[in-house]
């Protein structure tokens, strides 16, 4: 038996039978990451150590009983813009390179009253920015399933680690898609929560108002279990909400019989790969047996989504990053003649090429003249986003559409050509704009056998519905047990 094989909820299993320990199961995930982080360059920090040592003492209080859990001795990755107290937080980014977080992320805490086990810091695209994990400062993420594509972006190096097994289940973020289309890239589950649901608080923020932390497990079922530990208000983040928590696993397994699902034709059209709708059409097909009603309907926001999701994602970030100026943290030059040079070696030699690109973005769509024309009509577009989405919800539970337009693609095809990687988002950016929950699960791969992904997408704090729908297609259809990703060169 290949231990990194299981599931969270196969492990929990194991553990309360007495069939594995805790040091064997980290044991097993250390080794795999000895084996497999030489070719997938998923992880910017690897605590292989520190996680050693955790697992003998959590096995000698458990053993004593002294403490217990459903959750204690279970190893997780962690995205590198997660702050972790003790341990790097590098954004991986030259700016935050040797930046050792004070305190941190409540998320963090979470998972640290739970005595779960940190295996260590996720590669990611650089603060956030980018949709293939190429423009990490330190390394480029392989796909696991094939060692020349991308892992997708920007949580590439959580969705990798997670495909690859080595790790269980991790944390990701998602400002425009980042975990949902890693996801559908590397064959595993992405959730996006409803913003709000999970606290922002100790995330290195890129665009406050779409940020939003996530997991990113092999199944549905691990999907509800980590939501369901990373969820609660937050005094900390004045956006968290105080909705009362949910135990997202008692739904799964609900019948879907009646349930009214949408299909946007407009996320159909032009630019969607033959391959990706076949099996999207595919997917129809088996909720439909499923006992489910399908309909097509109009969501004419797709022409308009991508344009105000980047003029609102830079403006944020523009002002997020000037925090980064050389003086209170982060990459500081060694020679500088006055402020004004410090200022600008700091920023110019810190950051790398596509977080430079969307600062001066967005600088320019908040500058006098220029915000009416820009900014403020983004904004105008987001409330008829959230209106468009609102009339679509009025009719069905959950709207069904492709993760991403196309499989993942070539390492080093798009870097070249910003606006071709950025309408990589075009299926995934309209969620963040309305604050709505959405799920990736794998639905099957195309000729060369990579992975295609469908986004079920929910109304606001919906998200029992959507692990539902998407729990009921995977128990139908055993897409794990079928496809394993395989090093292809």
């Amino acid at each position: 038996m290949d231990i990194t094989e299981l599931t969270v909820h196969e492990l929990q299993e194991k553990l309360k039978n007495k069939e594995l320990t805790i040091k064997e199961i980290t044991k097993a995930y250390i080794d795999k990451i000895d084996e497999k982080e030489k070719d997938i360059q998923a992880f910017v920090t690897i605590l292989s150590k520190e996680a050693e040592k955790e697992a003998e003492e959590l096995q000698d209080k458990i053993e004593k009983g002294e403490i217990e859990g459903d959750f204690a001795g279970i190893p997780i990755g962690i995205k590198d813009n997660i702050c972790t107290k003790g341990i790097k937080t590098t954004c991986s980014s030259k700016m935050l390179e040797n930046f050792i977080s004070p305190y941190n992320a409540t998320v963090m805490e979470k998972i640290n009253s739970e005595n779960m086990i940190n295996l260590g810091k996720l590669n990611m695209d650089e603060f956030a920015m980018g949709g293939s994990t190429e423009y990490s400062y330190f390394k480029k993420t392989k796909n696991p399933w094939n060692l020349n594509k991308v892992p997708g972006g920007s949580s590439g190096g959580s969705a990798a680690a997670v495909a690859a097994n080595m790790v269980p289940w991790a944390l990701g973020s998602d400002t425009g898609g980042s975990i949902r289309q890693p996801a559908s890239f590397c064959g595993v589950v992405g959730l996006k929560p409803t913003y709000g649901l999970v606290s922002r608080y100790g995330l290195v923020a890129f665009a406050s108002s779409l940020d939003q932390i996530g997991p990113i497990t092999k199944d549905v079922r691990d999907s509800a279990m980590l939501l369901n530990i990373i969820t609660g208000h937050d005094p900390k983040d004045t956006t968290s909400s105080d909705k009362e928590k949910i135990d997202y696993t008692k739904c799964l397994e609900k019948d879907i019989k009646g349930l009214k699902i949408g299909v946007p034709k407009e996320f159909f059209g032009e630019g969607i790969n033959e391959e990706v709708k076949e099996s999207l059409q595919k997917a129809i097909k088996v909720y439909k047996e499923l006992g489910a009603e399908v309909e097509e309907f109009s969501l004419d926001i797709a022409k308009y989504a991508l344009a105000t999701y980047y003029i609102i994602a830079c403006a944020e970030a523009s002002s997020n990053l000037g925090r980064f100026d050389g003086i209170r943290y982060g990459y500081r030059p060694k020679e500088y003649k006055d402020l004004k040079e410090l200022y600008k070696k700091s920023r110019s030699e810190g950051f790398g090429p596509e977080v430079k690109r969307r600062i001066i973005l967005g600088t320019y769509v908040l500058s006098s003249g220029y915000y009416d024309a820009y900014y403020k009509k983004a904004q105008q577009v987001r409330t008829l986003v959230m209106s468009e989405f609102n009339k679509g919800f009025e009719k069905y539970d959950v709207i069904l559409t492709p993760t991403s337009p196309t499989v993942a693609f070539d390492i080093g095809s798009k870097t070249n050509n910003p606006l071709e990687m950025y309408l990589a988002d075009i299926c995934t950016v309209s969620v963040n704009i309305a604050g709505l929950p959405g799920i990736s699960i794998p639905c099957g791969v195309d000729k060369q056998g990579m992975p295609i992904g469908m986004q079920l997408i929910g109304n606001k704090f919906r998200e029992e519905t959507i692990l539902n729908v998407a729990y009921k297609y995977e128990q139908s259809t055993k897409f794990r047990e079928k496809y394993r990703p395989e090093f292809k060169l």
